[in-house]
């Protein structure tokens, strides 16, 4: 009798548990293509003017989300407003001098600055040290620095190195070859670096703008761990040698390192502006565990406009934008029909992601409902893409995942039976180890939640070359076939997560390297 009963129970489970995959599978349905082109044809328009945070190309982006929302029937997520406002505070550039021996440079022309390494104030400097290319590489025996004094001086170096460098590897991208200029130059006491450049004059006018950030500004000064960084033309690097003469690129090359002395002075002036931006939310309220929640994410912040051109940002992150829209309507529409999620869905566009994952950091300090309670994060950040540098067979039948191993152990096991229920995708977990080049756990709005130990699955495409955070990231390159079958997959993980008797698990400490 007792054998017969667990027979009868297992049976009774399996047919619930089939009722229930037919139940998402059936509400899944009306996440479509042509629901996904819709939705991503306005977010991804030009109306938009590329969705900058703080701009007023977002705060249109807000708009047509909270329109949204109310028009599927979500309830406003913060109190009685579906928009929970952050400030955000960003230095302006307003006044740029350099001068050596008297004589005036022009902004653009024979100088730039970057905001994130120039610092308030005016400068005048007599010594100036000329260290070649200012490298020092262990590797290869290489110290551009040996025998010279650099300790609260000056220090001019030329961009690039003694080789040419690699393809892409230009010499205004600070988080490359001119990264380690400035290390360098920090470590031997120097105080500042010049950096002579061939892209001088600029094709393009150098933003003005610096970076954004959710924290008030603290007045900046030299001292040990910071220093002064301007990029100078060769007609600047003459001067300061002493040479009357035109002076090229080429012509530096061969100039004797060692002392120099000069007058330089160097001016720069910001003011800090204080914007807002906006994360938008809706909620649906859940059945018999509404005091428990389940976040589906994605950030619809993208890069702007400069001058005529824009960063669409369909991929980036027009694509999660509109997948989370869509699967609110999916929900929705399963609530109407008493199919309900058991707990309270929070479906969350984030602004800011771009500059630092702005919004959902604002949110992870400021949140609308109980982290504690809350059981998941589902974060979608580009899915509509497929991965140029991918050469697998399953290049169209493929999706990222990030966090399956991390604070849950419940998360892959209902994540791969989700995926086998719906899109029989290939979960691939290359970008999931933390030591992968890339750092993609850290690079996008789940991280925010997994800090506050909340379980995350993060779902991404891969799509780091091609148009990748450039202008030509628009929706005609999106493969909405493939999308469809990402975000069915996602909404199944969701259905599964908002419907189980208990909370994730949280039995695996998050151990991350340090970032």
């Amino acid at each position: 009798m007792k054998k017969f009963l667990l027979l009868c129970l297992s049976f009774a489970g399996t047919i619930a548990f089939a009722q229930k995959s037919e139940d998402a599978t059936k509400f899944a349905a009306l996440i479509t293509r042509n629901a996904l082109y819709e939705k991503l044809a306005i977010i991804a328009s030009a109306d938009m003017e590329g969705r900058e945070t703080a701009s007023p190309g977002q705060k249109k982006a807000a708009a047509y989300l909270e329109a949204q929302f109310r028009s599927i029937g979500l309830k406003p997520g913060n109190g009685d407003s579906y928009q929970q406002l952050f400030p955000v505070y960003q230095d302006m550039l307003t006044e740029k001098k350099l001068s050596v021996n008297g004589k005036v440079f022009e902004w653009d022309k024979d100088f730039s600055f970057t905001m994130q390494t120039i610092i308030n104030g005016d400068w005048t400097f007599q010594d100036i040290v000329f260290a070649g290319y200012g490298l020092i590489d262990s590797a290869n025996n290489i110290n551009d620095y040996t025998g010279l004094n650099v300790k609260g001086k000056l220090v001019m170096v030329l961009e690039g190195g003694a080789t040419p460098p690699a393809p892409g590897a230009g010499g205004r991208n600070f988080g490359g070859p001119t990264a380690g200029k400035i290390t360098a130059a920090r470590k031997n006491g120097a105080i500042g670096l010049l950096i002579v450049s061939q892209e001088l004059p600029r094709k393009t006018a150098t933003s003005l703008k610096g970076r954004m950030s959710i924290l008030p500004p603290t007045a900046a000064t030299i001292n040990t761990n910071s220093i002064l960084v301007a990029t100078i033309s060769d007609a600047v690097a003459a001067a300061l040698l002493g040479r009357t003469n035109k002076v090229d690129f080429a012509e530096l090359r061969h100039t004797q390192k060692g002392l120099y002395t000069s007058e330089l002075k160097l001016t720069a002036n910001k003011s800090t502006v204080t914007l807002e931006s906006s994360n938008v939310i809706g909620i649906l309220p859940g059945k018999d565990k509404k005091d428990e929640y389940v976040f589906i994410t994605g950030h619809y912040d993208h890069l702007g406009m400069n001058g005529d051109v824009i960063w669409y940002g369909a991929d980036d992150d027009g694509s999660g934008t509109v997948s989370v829209v869509q699967m609110a309507e999916a929900f929705k529409a399963a609530a109407k029909n008493g199919k309900g999620p058991r707990r309270t869905m929070v479906f969350m566009t984030v602004s800011g992601e771009e500059k630092g994952l702005l919004g959902s950091a604002y949110y992870s300090e400021h949140p609308t409902v109980s982290m504690d309670k809350t059981s998941a994060d589902l974060n979608i950040d580009m899915v509509g893409r497929v991965d140029t540098e991918r050469k697998t067979a399953d290049t169209l039948n493929y999706v990222y995942v990030i966090g399956h191993d991390k604070l849950s152990s419940d998360l892959p096991i209902i994540n791969e039976a989700a995926n086998n229920a719906s899109a029989k995708l290939v979960l691939d977990y290359t970008y999931d180890d933390p030591n992968d080049k890339n750092r993609i756990y850290y690079r996008s709005d789940h991280y925010n939640f997994a800090k506050k130990g909340v379980p995350i699955l993060f779902f991404y495409d891969g799509m780091l070359q091609a148009d990748y955070h450039k202008p030509t990231d628009t929706i005609e390159k999106i493969n909405f076939e493939l999308m469809e079958k990402r975000v069915r997959m996602i909404f199944h993980t969701a259905w599964e997560i908002s419907n189980r008797d208990a909370l994730l698990k949280r039995d695996i400490p998050l151990n991350m390297p340090a970032r």
